[in-house]
């Protein structure tokens, strides 16, 4: 959840895009995204603050040329994606404990930019604010050398939506997604981090699609020297039930990738800035791209 968790929503990075009208695509889940913006976390993902009042900026820039099938071939020559957002997250941690861990709330609003080429059925873009994501119930713990933290955070299908569109800044279905988080440091300075997530979608009322469960991990391992964290970071998703349409399976579509690069991180007084650039691989049923993610944390 991050030290600065995340939980985008962040979020925000809420990519849509169809290949027809409606959405019905041979992808993995419905416009071949999911709710959460993969590889939004990565050091001290587990250490939510201490009692207090945070701001966080996350800015990131998603860009592919491939749409890969079941095999990992590129489906459609000449696609392309980008999708832009900048996400402001309030994070409130209180001093009230709940099983002995710090109780916290926090909130995510995501502004984004969606842009979709697909030969033959045209260009899309949209600009506007993302779903927004909410967490009532944020407990995390603290130990010498380790953190934890577990939550729910809540999709709200806030973002503009027409299924006649092939770029939308929202999905049109409500997201639930429980999070275990999780870091661990050594005494020399190395750092092991990493959020698990598992989304349960509701259906789309507009295309009668209902997107399958998804479980997805962001990692990042790393060395602290001085002020600065260097290291790497990444992300595995992998859809783990099918989708539905109108109540029918929609079978051999599930979507996985893996993610990885490289990734640095500056501690200076209140403030924190990361910045990360994630190459995706071994991606199937989904668009396989290039993350560049940029962090700001304050704390007031």
């Amino acid at each position: 959840m991050g030290k600065f968790v995340f939980r985008k929503v962040c979020v925000l990075l809420l990519l849509v895009f169809a290949l027809n009208p409606g959405g019905r695509t041979a992808f993995a889940t419905e416009g071949g995204g999911g709710a959460y913006p993969n590889g939004a976390e990565d050091f001290m993902s587990g250490a939510v603050p201490p009692p207090g009042t945070y701001f966080i900026n996350y800015f990131t820039h998603y860009s592919a040329d491939r749409l890969n099938d079941n095999s990992g071939k590129n489906l459609v020559p000449g696609f392309r994606l980008n999708v832009t957002a900048d996400v402001l997250r309030l994070i409130h941690v209180t001093d009230k404990q709940i099983l002995g861990g710090f109780w916290g709330v926090h909130l995510f609003l995501p502004i984004m930019n969606v842009d979709v080429k697909v030969p033959g059925a045209g260009e899309d873009s949209k600009t506007g604010l993302g779903d927004i994501i909410i967490d009532p119930f944020v407990l995390s713990w603290h130990g010498k050398n380790w953190h934890a933290a577990t939550g729910l955070d809540i999709y709200i299908p806030t973002g503009s939506y027409d299924k006649l569109d092939m770029a939308n800044t929202g999905r049109n279905y409500w997201t639930f997604e429980p999070i275990i988080a999780g870091t661990y440091i050594c005494n020399s300075g190395y750092e092991l981090s990493a959020k698990l997530m598992y989304d349960f979608n509701t259906e789309n009322n507009a295309t009668d699609y209902q997107s399958g469960q998804e479980f997805h991990l962001d990692y990042a391992l790393g060395k602290k020297i001085g002020n600065f964290t260097f290291g790497g970071a990444g992300y595995f998703y992998q859809q783990v039930t099918e989708d539905e349409i109108k109540g029918a399976a929609v079978t051999g579509n599930k979507g996985s990738v893996l993610a990885l690069g490289p990734a640095l991180k500056y501690d200076y007084k209140n403030m924190s800035f990361s910045l990360k650039y994630l190459f995706e691989t071994e991606t199937y049923n989904r668009p396989q791209g290039d993350n560049l993610w940029f962090k700001f944390i304050y704390a007031f």
